[in-house]
């Protein structure tokens, strides 16, 4: 069947991209399936992961439907869009809906993105992985394929302005080769061996980014652990404790 909204939303993303002067690399698109069902798993920094995400599965050909929050879907604008690129809404009051709906997708033959952190990490680290991504994978007998993204959190990310200027910021992704999601081993096990392999990725992205912060005012998207301001995960913990 065409896909009438989907297509012209990748259009216009690439045009957006191109205003902005972007600088994409992208690497390891091949480990994407070509065909059949597949879950991709990122790490999430930025409001706009997704798009980048979507962007890495189209040389080969294939268009990713998104877990995304149910509130996104009750958005005026967002809401037709999300619904006729055929993403899958998440109510975290009724979360086995949702992943009824993505399993259903995978064995269709869909490629499903799942952010298994839930929420973005605005200390740019990897935060704890939630299993639902290696149980859906296990049951629907399809691969995980891992990924990272970087740079995307200079866009728009939590807490921070958008920066959708000409501005020439650098993106880089980095797709990992795809991981059988063995029904035998336990969900636990695998989805920590999932987010290292993510990490693994990450911190591949992390080396090969062209660019460093300007001057003391720009560290903030960088994680502290790399010498940069953004807060530490015990800085988060913290914050939201008080």
């Amino acid at each position: 069947m065409a896909e009438l909204v989907y297509r012209p939303v990748i259009g216009l993303a690439r045009t957006m991209f191109k205003a902005w002067d972007l600088k994409i690399d992208c690497q390891g698109s091949e480990n994407i399936p070509s065909t059949g069902g597949a879950v991709l798993v990122s790490n999430h920094i930025s409001y706009l992961d997704f798009v980048f995400n979507g962007l890495a599965a189209l040389p080969q050909k294939r268009l990713v439907r998104f877990m995304a929050k149910e509130s996104v879907f009750r958005h005026r604008i967002s809401g037709p869009l999300m619904r006729g690129m055929k993403h899958i809404p998440v109510d975290r009051a009724n979360g086995e809906a949702a992943y009824a709906h993505a399993l259903d997708s995978l064995r269709s033959g869909e490629v499903v993105g799942v952010f298994p952190e839930a929420t973005i990490s605005q200390s740019f680290t990897l935060k704890a992985f939630k299993s639902g991504a290696v149980r859906l994978a296990q049951e629907a007998g399809v691969p995980l394929v891992p990924m990272a993204v970087w740079g995307t959190q200079r866009l728009w990310t939590k807490g921070h302005p958008r920066n959708f200027k000409r501005s020439h910021i650098p993106v880089t992704i980095r797709v990992g080769e795809a991981m059988e999601a063995s029904r035998e081993l336990y969900a636990g096990a695998l989805t920590r061996r999932l987010r290292e392999r993510v990490q693994e990725l990450l911190e591949a992205a992390q080396r090969a980014y062209p660019v460093r912060p300007r001057s003391a005012d720009d560290t903030w998207w960088m994680p502290a652990h790399l010498g940069g301001t953004a807060p530490t995960p015990d800085q988060l913990r913290t914050a939201r404790a008080h």
